[in-house]
């Protein structure tokens, strides 16, 4: 089967249609061999100026029902009003979310096989008054999906976590027995997916050196440990809480084959630390890795693991990398 991918294009006020257009340049090669197809959901005005800035030939346009080629783009919708690059504005945020719902709906009907997406704004998202804390939450609505699991992933460095964009305050009422099973479950099917025969999981601790027998909270003891256990009996190799300041240590050394974060910082700092290439000598970063996998929804879906980067877009300088990171990982995911 050739698998068939949806891009969405996130916010095209941002870096969206950009690193989508360099993507498929790097990608032509294999879009031409008949091993890839690629969908693009968006804004095809913005697609366009992207394509100009550099000098790459039009990806065609295409409607629903039509025969799709390798490579094309569907207009998801009206934006409703002007989309000026590198400004915050409603029609980015409703582009980017009829980008998603469209796509969404192709998956579902079996069209394709699988979501990449490009980044998309909270603040342009909720502009344009769709009031979702970000990807991960908006997905599992359209997909009517309670629970699904945010996994971040960069070469040995697989993270899913138990909470995500909640205040930290939050975090310890959110950890319960069934949102950590849930995530070590999805985690241990998602690695086989991936080729882990057997994966062995690390559930990193909430409180510093695992709560110290208690004198630093007692959440690792009486919720981490027994679910840890409940977990091995059933025949998963899972072990934990390991301490947050050592886990990832373990990780990249190749102990684990994935980690449980609680927390959204506690998983994302290191993924994005090893993810992004950072000049010495200018301070300012030059190309990033890392993609975002949804675990636990009944479609596919992978991210760059980046945001819209305002601040440069318009000026050919994004890095495609995530993107194609992303779009592997989705092929690999379909082909399992």
């Amino acid at each position: 089967m050739i698998p068939h991918l949806a891009i969405t294009m996130g916010d095209p006020a941002g870096i969206g249609p950009e690193i989508i257009v360099r993507a498929v340049q790097l990608l032509a090669p294999r879009l031409a061999a008949g091993e890839l197809k690629l969908l693009v959901t968006g804004d095809v005005p913005a697609l366009r100026k992207a394509e100009a800035l550099f000098g790459a030939a039009a990806i065609p346009e295409v409607a629903e029902g039509d025969a799709w080629p390798a490579a094309a783009i569907l207009q998801a919708g009206d934006p409703g009003g002007p989309i000026v690059t590198g400004e915050v504005g409603a029609p980015g945020g409703r582009m980017a979310y009829l980008a998603i719902e469209k796509a969404v709906s192709l998956a579902m009907a079996g069209r394709i096989q699988g979501l990449v997406t490009a980044p998309l704004n909270k603040e342009a998202l909720n502009l344009a008054g769709y009031h979702y804390a970000g990807h991960t939450e908006l997905l599992a609505e359209l997909t009517g999906v309670r629970g699904s699991v945010m996994m971040l992933a960069h070469g040995t460095m697989n993270v899913s976590h138990v909470t995500t964009h909640v205040a930290l305050e939050d975090v310890p009422k959110r950890i319960t027995p069934e949102r950590i099973r849930r995530v070590i479950d999805l985690t241990n099917d998602a690695m086989k997916r991936l080729g882990k025969a057997r994966p062995k999981i690390a559930v990193a601790a909430l409180n510093p050196h695992a709560g110290e027998g208690g004198l630093f909270g007692r959440q690792d003891i009486d919720i981490s440990m027994p679910t840890i256990a409940a977990a091995v009996a059933d025949g998963l190799d899972v072990v934990g809480p390991v301490p947050g300041d050592t886990v990832f240590v373990k990780l990249r050394a190749g102990q684990y084959d994935a980690v449980v974060a609680m927390y959204h910082d506690q998983g994302h700092i290191p993924v994005k630390l090893l993810g992004f290439k950072v000049n010495p000598d200018t301070g300012t970063w030059e190309g990033l890795s890392g993609v975002n996998i949804t675990l636990g929804l009944p479609i596919i879906r992978t991210s760059v693991d980046h945001g819209t980067a305002f601040d440069i877009a318009g000026k050919g300088v994004a890095s495609e990398t995530s993107l194609i990171e992303a779009i592997e990982y989705a092929e690999r995911l379909a082909a399992a």
